[in-house]
């Protein structure tokens, strides 16, 4: 190791390890530091049930991981990651056994939301198709860290997508096609009437048109795994069980890059209360489930999604959003499930299954919700809690406890909500840069924030090349 390294990564995180590559590939010397035993942060696989069963603590289903202009330059699969696809990517079930469906093919998604809306919605995507590569490329590096390489395409979007979703919504005259998008939008614990959450849905609908919503073979710790070999092999180093409380911990570096939350790197770096206006949101009830079965769907599509919204209505997805971030957990909740073993069956023994699924509760909630998630299952899976064979429960304070990303259990380390969404962790040109010159953020709290892509650590390995050029 030299006497003094050009970057020192703190967190090991997909964002972190993101940076961390793109830093050596151009030649820099880096070495990540890792408070947890292994690297992944919120991208990691174990037994959290019994014995041979393969559980994501946190994200299981990848669209923005698979399309991801960061992901996509990098040689992950020489390194043993290979994603699988369910044959839909996602369903979502209605009261009456039928189900909208977001599929691979337009015309299949567009056919499921019902005569009066298939035009709709086929209008709405049809400017996007084919391009995106250039959409999410120049989408993911906002603010400012490249010129759009389609800007008109990019201006498009911005007009359908910067109004809140509820705006978007106006053009569909059913409940179908409202209700599958406005789960959409909950994926990132967003209110549905916020700034720019049309474009939230619309990007996770063309994501599933254009790369799918598949899974990493193994779990996602294959993909965080592949990562960290990638950076081994051109010279970077990886250090776990290491726990840094200052930057007088970390060796010397000439820039330090933080994987954190704002507030977890305004104390470790002395930066007082700079990120004191930073906002972070409500937080979920997740469980693991290990099952002898299959989910015994009542709807046909969502035996073969990899991904089943439970909602089921709008007004049923927004007043679980609106009851967690005023502070009350949802007796209904919106859930998102994730069915790994459908098409992983090494996931599981042979003949078993491992089932995900997590509901909206306020931050730093200490309740238990598995009864309200289990009645919303069954209401759509009879029989299904005939099929637990184990369960592990995980509550803001678990999930805190769990990746200290996670302030208060939010696991998009911050609120994406009111110009938050858009302008993260600050007002500011440079959101990857600090007070401190060598001092750097990468995690999803800076754009493009929340989800496993890579891309805030790919934007700020950019801030950071421009500081290693004028540093002595």
């Amino acid at each position: 190791m030299p006497s003094i390294l050009d970057a020192v990564v703190v967190g090991a995180g997909p964002n972190g390890l993101t940076a961390a590559v793109e830093l050596a590939r151009r030649g820099h010397s880096v070495a990540v530091y890792e408070a947890a035993g292994t690297v992944g942060g919120g991208a990691r696989t174990e037994e959290l049930t019994l014995p041979g069963f393969r559980h994501d603590p946190c994200s299981a289903v990848h669209p923005l991981g698979a399309g991801s202009p960061a992901f996509g330059a990098m040689p992950l699969g020489r390194y043993g990651l290979e994603w699988l696809h369910a044959p839909l990517p996602m369903a979502h079930p209605f009261d009456d056994g039928t189900a909208a469906v977001l599929s691979r093919s337009v015309a299949e998604t567009a056919a499921s939301f019902g005569a009066r809306d298939a035009g709709t919605y086929r209008r709405l995507v049809q400017p996007y198709l084919g391009r995106w590569d250039t959409l999410v490329r120049d989408f993911m590096s906002l603010p400012a860290t490249a010129l759009p390489r389609d800007p008109v395409t990019l201006a498009r979007f911005g007009l359908a997508g910067l109004p809140p979703a509820t705006w978007l919504m106006r053009r569909f005259h059913e409940e179908r096609a409202r209700a599958l998008f406005s789960g959409l939008v909950a994926h990132v614990i967003a209110p549905l009437n916020g700034i720019a959450t049309g474009a939230v849905g619309l990007v996770f609908a063309l994501a599933a048109h254009a790369v799918g919503w598949p899974m990493p073979r193994g779990g996602s710790q294959s993909l965080s795994d592949a990562l960290a070999a990638y950076l081994a092999d051109l010279g970077g180093t990886v250090h776990t069980d290491f726990e840094v409380k200052r930057l007088d911990d970390l060796p010397p570096a000439r820039a330090y890059v933080f994987d954190t939350s704002p507030t977890a790197l305004a104390r470790i770096a002395g930066l007082g209360r700079f990120y004191d206006g930073y906002r972070y949101g409500a937080s979920v009830f997740k469980i693991d489930y290990a099952l002898s079965g299959p989910v015994p769907w009542t709807a046909e599509a969502p035996r073969r999604a990899g991904t089943v919204q439970i909602g089921p209505r709008t007004r049923d997805i927004d007043a679980a959003l609106q009851l967690a971030g005023s502070g009350r957990a949802p007796r209904n909740p919106f859930l998102i499930t994730a069915q790994p073993s459908l098409v992983d069956p090494g996931r599981a023994p042979e003949g078993k299954h491992v089932f995900w699924a997590y509901g909206h509760v306020p931050a730093g909630w200490d309740g238990d919700l598995t009864d309200a998630v289990e009645r919303q299952l069954e209401r759509f899976a009879p029989g299904f809690r005939d099929l637990v064979l184990a369960r592990a429960t995980a509550g803001p304070p678990e999930l805190a406890a769990r990746n200290p990303n996670y302030v208060g259990g939010d696991i998009a380390c911050g609120a994406a909500s009111g110009l938050q969404l858009l302008l993260r962790p600050r007002l500011s040109l440079s959101p990857y840069t600090t007070p401190h010159p060598a001092v750097f953020l990468c995690s999803s709290a800076t754009p493009p924030g929340p989800g496993v892509h890579g891309m805030s650590g790919h934007n700020a390995a950019k801030a950071v090349w421009r500081h290693l050029r004028k540093a002595p």
